[in-house]
């Protein structure tokens, strides 16, 4: 897996890993308060994440719903490993999850487009894991995307924000890798038309 771009702008949150491993261990034994805590946490980290590939609020917050219900059932799996970097390891694994339940949301749609908006109360969910400036780039790199097709947007996604190899790609999504390097070809020509009046910063992002 290549590097991807929304680990970039990751900071760590003011929680040592002793305290989020107290915490997981609290949801692998299925309390109701640290699981209300881990949710409530990361709803707005995950909801921004869903909203890269579903941009009808209602069916993103069933997505990050659905993701969250997996989350917890399968969080006993999850490696305690890399302790110094526990949070951003644990970010990781439940982005992954979330991308994974709203691309089978998508499927189930036949990645047919959306109608709808991303409102703006979701930007002002809690998510410490970007600064301001942050925030702003990834807002309007969102908006950006959200014009492309389905089918582009998914691996545009997948590709330069998650940094996804186009074989994991293709894996997951059940195409080819010339498909996906072909999707990601004019997912990128589509944004550059776009976005070549906006900020240099979104259209750099689009060229990685």
């Amino acid at each position: 897996m290549k590097q991807p771009f929304i680990k970039k702008i990751v900071l760590h949150f003011n929680q040592s890993g002793l305290d989020l491993q107290i915490l997981i261990a609290g949801c692998i034994r299925n309390n109701q308060r640290d699981q209300k805590f881990l949710y409530e946490k990361y709803y707005g980290y995950c909801l921004k994440t869903v909203f890269r590939y579903i941009y009808h609020y209602d069916k993103a917050v069933d997505a990050v719903n659905d993701g969250f219900v997996k989350i917890f059932r399968n969080i006993e799996r999850f490696q305690l490993r890399d302790i110094e970097n526990l949070e951003m390891v644990l970010m990781g694994w439940m982005r992954m999850i979330m991308i994974n339940t709203a691309i089978d949301h998508l499927r189930k749609n036949n990645f047919l487009p959306e109608i709808g908006d991303i409102s703006d109360s979701t930007w002002a969910q809690e998510d410490k894991s970007q600064s301001s400036d942050q925030v702003l780039l990834y807002k309007e790199l969102v908006k950006q995307i959200k014009k492309l097709p389905p089918s582009y947007r998914t691996v545009f996604n997948l590709y330069v924000i998650d940094g996804l190899a186009h074989q994991e790609i293709a894996n997951l999504l059940g195409i080819s890798v010339g498909t996906s390097k072909s999707n990601l070809s004019k997912a990128r020509v589509i944004l550059q038309k776009i976005v070549k009046n906006n900020d240099r910063e979104v259209s750099d992002v689009c060229n990685m």
